[in-house]
């Protein structure tokens, strides 16, 4: 028992002794551009990674879909490690190797024992300079990607909230889907994604981070020696220039009764990443809170939304969100109900919203901030969620923020800059719409706008 609680109390810290015992992250910039990081810690695993800033708003409507393609691809063997070659040596590491794209960033990362970081490196390296675009396994890989776009037609969540990048930035780069249309991953040829990779696989574009029991030292030289290939030879390539996407106040409907279940998506434009409007935006979000009808808590829950959809059964689910991008966002909030619970979750959603811009009072905002705190040291878990923030961070703000400096930006939040950064970007505002499923109920676009606001006497 004695030795059960000295245990105990040596795992213990407080959160500001948490905050303040983080590693530093270093960063170093090589010659040709790439920049790396890293985070060193006493953990026996790294993960490491390379963060690339490319994605579907690279993309026009005819090469839509190539860089989902190229993450694909990227995966299935290299010029000097073809096909099974390259799987059969990331498994005789016992390492994990995955990757993701979204609209802005494309990933690879690796989670393996430290004492590989060096192999890793290497392996990354290939994997991003040499990957063979093999014409067989890109035939092959069509066939996955044709099935994936299927599969993902069902998952009416990820519709929606395609449809509400469709609306929202009508006839921009950014309403693309990240997975692209069937009839572009039909046709995109080797030369296509092989013209993709020269222009975007640039060492200015990439992080190599890493998070985890490794030297920032050994990583560097292992940078230096491994990502010196042809993508990273020419520093002064330029950037291809994103143009601004306009926000537009706009709706798509996809009525089908035969769905049991109408999905619903509500958005106004909201700040770029590196806004310090972002923060309070995250508090008035978890003010709002979310609520899912597998949730404990009932009727006692902080959320008044929460509250009401328990009270009167209005919806299976809600969930605010914040979508920041490099110059714009998304913030709203998306819910599933039953067809004939429509308007009132609507009607009840925006009265939040209306809330938030007049009425968030001090109590709650301190509970918000708790909840943000949470949820910020809950990114310590693991090498993996620490190397993806290290190299999303460094694409999003050119820096990594510290938690120390994030805790300190939400403790400065109190309920008059909640309630005016919602009225900043909520009140009176056109929103975004896209509304899936049974969704009959659901009123015309003019009486959802004019719920954006509350008539003051």
């Amino acid at each position: 028992a004695a030795l059960l609680t000295l245990t105990r109390k040596r795992g213990a810290a407080t959160y500001a002794q948490t905050l303040q015992n983080i590693p530093e992250t270093q960063v170093t910039t090589l010659e040709n551009g790439l920049r790396v990081a890293s985070e060193e810690s006493n953990q026996p695993t790294c993960t490491v990674g390379v963060w690339i800033e490319a994605g579907s708003r690279y993309e026009d409507p005819k090469t839509n879909g190539a860089a989902f393609f190229m993450e694909h691809m990227a995966l299935k063997g290299t010029k000097k490690r073809p096909g099974s070659a390259f799987e059969k040596e990331v498994e005789s590491l016992g390492a994990h190797l995955n990757g993701y794209t979204s609209r802005e960033q494309t990933a690879f990362y690796m989670k393996a024992l430290s004492k590989d970081m060096p192999k890793v490196v290497e392996l990354l390296s290939d994997l991003v300079q040499n990957c063979a675009l093999e014409d067989s396994q890109i035939e092959k890989e069509r066939g996955v990607i044709l099935q994936e776009l299927k599969e993902m037609d069902s998952n009416l969540a990820d519709v929606t909230f395609d449809y509400l990048h469709a609306t929202a930035y009508q006839g921009t780069s950014l309403a693309h889907t990240v997975e692209g249309t069937t009839e572009n991953i039909k046709r995109l040829t080797r030369t296509d994604l092989a013209s993709y990779v020269d222009t975007h696989f640039k060492a200015p574009r990439m992080v190599l981070a890493a998070a985890g029991g490794i030297s920032h030292r050994e990583l560097v030289d292992a940078a230096k020696q491994h990502f010196t290939g042809a993508p990273f030879t020419s520093k002064g390539d330029s950037v291809p220039t994103l143009k601004r996407c306009r926000f537009t106040g706009s709706e798509i409907r996809a009525r089908d009764d035969g769905l049991p279940l109408a999905h619903i998506a509500l958005a106004v434009e909201g700040p770029g990443w590196a806004d310090p409007d972002n923060v309070v935006l995250n508090v008035a979000n978890a003010v709002m809170g979310r609520y899912d009808r597998t949730f404990g808590g009932g009727k006692n829950q902080s959320s008044k939304l929460a509250v009401l959809s328990v009270e009167h059964n209005l919806c299976h689910s809600f969930e605010p969100f914040n979508t920041s991008y490099s110059d714009t966002g998304l913030f709203g909030f998306h819910f599933v109900c039953d067809p004939l619970s429509v308007d009132d979750m609507m009607f009840c959603a925006q009265g939040e919203w209306m809330r938030l811009c007049t009425s968030t009072t001090e109590s709650e905002v301190e509970r918000a901030k708790n909840y943000l705190r949470n949820a910020m040291v809950a990114q310590l878990d693991g090498t993996t969620r620490v190397c993806e923030n290290i190299g999303s961070h460094l694409l999003h703000y050119g820096r990594r923020i510290p938690l120390e400096e994030w805790d300190a930006r939400i403790s400065a939040v109190d309920a008059r800059m909640v309630r005016d950064v919602c009225s900043k970007y909520i009140y009176d505002k056109c929103p975004a719409l896209a509304a899936v499923g049974p969704i009959e109920q659901l009123l015309d676009y003019n009486r959802i706008r004019s719920a954006m606001y509350w008539v003051r006497l």
